[in-house]
C-alpha cells in the first residue's frame, strides 16, 4: 500500500514515515518544497497513493503559517488533491478537544478541518489524539530543557488537571491501523493508558532528567502572558498560547464526545521512566533558542 504523509518531517509524520516502507511512502512538507495549500503539487505527490495520512498542523501562528491557512485551507487542498489522484482513504491527525466556538483558533480550525473531511465523501478516519510524547516532541523536550535551565517551574492554574499521554510508538500503531482500514469508527478519541495529574507528569519528567526545581502554581493569565512572550521571542516557544489553553483544560477526555478505539487498538505502553528517558533532549535552553539570535546565526552561516 502506497501512503502519502503530509507534515511528513514533523514530529508525528516523521515517526510514521520511519515505520512504513520507504519505497511505498511519499513524504510531503514545506521542507520537501510542497505547500499544504497547493492543490496541484499535492495532487502530483498523491498520484498512485492508496491513502493519505494528514499529519500537517501547527500549534502557533508564524507569518503566513496561520491556523486558518494550515488547518482549514490545508485540509481543503488535501481533499481536492486526493479526489484528483484517486486516493481511497484519508486519515487525519486531530486534537482530542478540537471543537467549535470555544475561543481558541487552534481548536476551532482543527474542528473545521475535521468537518471538511467528514463532508468530503472520501472514506476517512479522524484520530483525535491527546498529548503525544516521544523523541523530538514538545512535551518532554520543553519540560526537560526548562528544568535544566531554571530553578523553578510554574504549573498552569490552581486546579490540577489530568493528562493521558500517548507514546508516539502507540500513536503510529493507531495511524497504521487507520490507514489499513482497521478502525471501525470514522472519528475516534485516542488517549494513553495512564491517567495522571499534569503536575505529576511534569515532576516525573524532571526527576528522570535529574532535576528537582521548585514547583509552584501560577494563574492561567500569567501562563498565557508567558506563552505570548515566548511566541514573540523564541524559535520554538517554551509554551504556545494554544498549549496553555490545552493544559488549562486538561487532556484526558474528548470534547465533544467521540468513541474510544476498540480495546485491542488502544495505546497500551505506559508513561514510565524508560520511555521518558528515551525522549530526553540534550542540554537546556540557551541564547540560540531566541529568535533574534537564531536569525543572526543563520545569516552568519549563510555568508561564511
Amino acid at each position: 500500500m502506497r501512503i502519502a504523509i503530509t507534515g511528513g518531517t514533523g514530529f508525528v509524520g516523521r515517526h510514521l514515515a520511519e515505520r512504513l516502507d520507504p519505497v511505498e511512502t511519499v513524504v510531503i512538507s514545506r521542507r520537501t518544497g510542497v505547500r499544504i495549500d497547493d492543490v496541484d503539487a499535492l495532487a502530483a505527490a498523491f498520484a498512485g497513493c492508496d491513502a493519505v495520512a494528514h499529519c500537517a498542523g501547527i500549534n502557533r501562528e508564524l507569518g503566513e503559517q496561520t491556523f486558518d491557512r494550515v488547518h482549514v485551507e490545508g485540509a481543503r487542498a488535501v481533499i481536492d488533491a486526493a479526489r484528483r489522484a484517486g486516493v481511497r482513504r484519508i486519515v487525519m491527525v486531530s486534537f482530542l478537544r478540537a471543537r467549535p466556538d470555544c475561543g481558541s483558533r487552534y481548536h476551532e480550525t482543527k474542528w473545521e478541518a475535521e468537518e471538511l473531511i467528514r463532508d468530503s465523501g472520501i472514506p476517512h478516519t479522524i484520530l483525535k489524539f491527546g498529548m503525544i510524547y516521544g523523541p523530538g516532541d514538545h512535551m518532554i523536550d520543553h519540560v526537560t530543557r526548562a528544568v535544566r535551565t531554571l530553578p523553578a517551574f510554574a504549573t498552569v492554574g490552581f486546579r490540577e488537571r489530568n493528562v493521558r499521554p500517548v507514546p508516539v510508538d502507540d500513536a503510529v500503531d493507531v495511524l497504521v491501523a487507520a490507514l489499513e482500514g482497521r478502525v471501525p469508527d470514522p472519528t475516534v478519541a485516542v488517549m494513553g493508558a495512564d491517567e495522571l495529574a499534569l503536575g505529576e507528569a511534569v515532576r516525573r519528567i524532571a526527576r528522570v532528567a535529574g532535576r528537582r526545581p521548585v514547583f509552584f502554581p501560577a494563574p492561567v493569565w500569567t501562563i498565557r502572558a508567558l506563552a505570548q512572550l515566548t511566541e514573540w521571542t523564541m524559535v520554538v516557544p517554551l509554551v504556545a498560547k494554544a498549549q496553555a489553553r490545552m493544559l488549562n483544560e486538561g487532556v484526558d477526555e474528548p470534547a465533544p464526545f467521540a468513541p474510544e478505539l476498540p480495546v485491542e487498538l488502544r495505546p497500551s505502553r505506559h508513561f514510565d521512566d524508560d520511555r521518558i528517558r528515551a525522549a530526553l533532549p540534550v542540554g537546556g535552553f540557551g541564547l540560540a533558542d531566541l529568535r533574534f539570535v537564531g536569525r543572526r546565526r543563520r545569516r552568519v552561516v549563510a555568508t561564511s
